[in-house]
């Protein structure tokens, strides 16, 4: 489940090969896999008991989806806790989802605001019945995508001979996600690219801002981040991502890719699986295709978290912004020269051990002065052996699904 995008679309030799996370159940987007990651653990060593506690899914938009569907799935009450400036789209899913309209908490701003809803977790921690399963610090979603994401994106690398896998890209977001960067990196020797907005250059330049690529999280290093084994960070504008989700999915803007740019019905049609964050990502892809200047057999592998269903509501605003005098051919035309053939390798940075040092020590304004963390579990993260060490309980935790599995199938018989 992925698309090539190819030189006619990016401008660069290198294949784009994008993970197309629509295709997943129930949410139509990747973090339904971050979600079962981080709850899986909890389930099978007893943290959890969903006959008597609430699940609270702390996120920016898919990954509070994911964990409500899931929760619905265990008969167990879920709460979403995502700010209440995210799409309209988000909002209408969980109220068909939640089973009171008190389990979507909205916390104060937008895609950057996350430190407000870790305020309002720790509010709700209080409260022995909730458990919180916070993406940004469960090592369960690290090792999820490290194993599942990471496989697909080697899988569908290789589905075309001749493939070689260049770099993993992905947006920081909870850092979930960049585990498959981990997987590709030790398997392929791919370089790992750390993707952030423009507007919010916390990784480039300790940074902070407002932005609408939504669903990427900032203004903060994730727990699961291994940002030591980092190899690029980019920055990509929602100026640029706002624009192309215009482009591809307005009629106009269809019209143009098929007419002037000599794109397949089939190609534009499949342009639609990359909502906001998916839209960065490949931008992204482009900027260090270009940087490290791969050539046509070597692929950047890349993650569309979701579709562009998630965003229609977007696109009236976007059109008044940007083309208040409406969206035609010469609209389309500008946005496709400025915003995909006009992609450049400024805004990027490739990590020396000093700049992997100076973000890595950013987060621990976050997670031990505001979180708790103790100093000496925060420092561990800076060597890879804790990561490898990580990464070997995964048979143990699947020994644990199978034994919770047999036991499960026992009793309802």
């Amino acid at each position: 489940a992925h698309l090539v995008l190819g030189p006619e679309v990016t401008g660069v030799a290198a294949p784009i090969v994008v993970l197309l996370g629509s295709r997943f159940p129930m949410i139509a987007a990747h973090k339904v896999l971050a979600a079962y990651g981080c709850l899986v653990p909890r389930l099978v060593s007893g943290e959890f008991d969903p006959t008597r506690q609430r699940a609270l899914w702390p996120s920016t938009g898919n990954y509070c989806r994911g964990g409500v569907a899931i929760s619905r799935i265990l008969g167990c009450r879920g709460v979403a806790i995502l700010p209440a400036g995210m799409s309209a789209e988000r909002f209408n899913w969980l109220a068909r989802w939640v089973t009171d309209d008190s389990d979507i908490v909205r916390t104060p701003g937008t895609e950057s605001n996350v430190k407000e809803i870790y305020d309002k977790c720790n509010e709700l921690r209080r409260d022995p019945q909730n458990v919180i399963l916070n993406q940004f610090a469960e090592y369960g979603n690290y090792l999820v995508h490290y194993l599942c994401t990471g496989r697909a994106a080697e899988q569908a690398a290789r589905s075309h001979p001749g493939l070689s896998v260049a770099a993993f890209v992905s947006a920081t977001g909870s850092a979930g996600t960049l585990a498959a960067g981990d997987y590709l990196k030790e398997q392929h020797g791919a370089r790992i690219v750390a993707v952030e907005a423009a507007e919010c250059p916390t990784l480039l330049a300790n940074g902070f801002g407002e932005h609408n690529i939504q669903g990427i999280g900032d203004k903060h290093i994730p727990l699961i981040h291994n940002v030591m084994n980092t190899d690029l960070v980019v920055a990509v504008s929602d100026r640029s991502s706002d624009g192309l989700h215009l482009l591809f999915n307005h009629p106009q803007g269809q019209r143009y890719l098929i007419e002037r740019r000599h794109f397949s019905p089939e190609l534009v049609a499949s342009l639609a699986g990359l909502g906001l964050s998916g839209i960065c990502n490949v931008l992204a892809a482009i900027k260090t295709a270009r940087y490290l200047r791969l050539g046509s057999e070597e692929a950047v592998v890349t993650v569309a978290t979701d579709s562009s269903a998630m965003y229609g509501s977007e696109l009236a605003k976007i059109e008044r912004r940007e083309a208040p005098a409406g969206f035609d051919a010469i609209s389309a035309a500008e946005m496709f020269g400025q915003h995909l053939l006009g992609v450049r390798t400024d805004l990027m940075m490739e990590l020396t051990r000093h700049d992997r040092d100076r973000i890595f020590n950013l987060g621990y304004f976050t997670w031990v002065e505001q979180q708790g963390i103790p100093l000496h579990d925060f420092e561990a993260r800076r060597r890879q052996s804790f990561w490898r060490n990580l990464r070997s309980s995964l048979p143990t935790w699947d020994a644990a699904i199978a034994a919770m599995n047999l036991r499960t199938a026992a009793g309802s018989t």
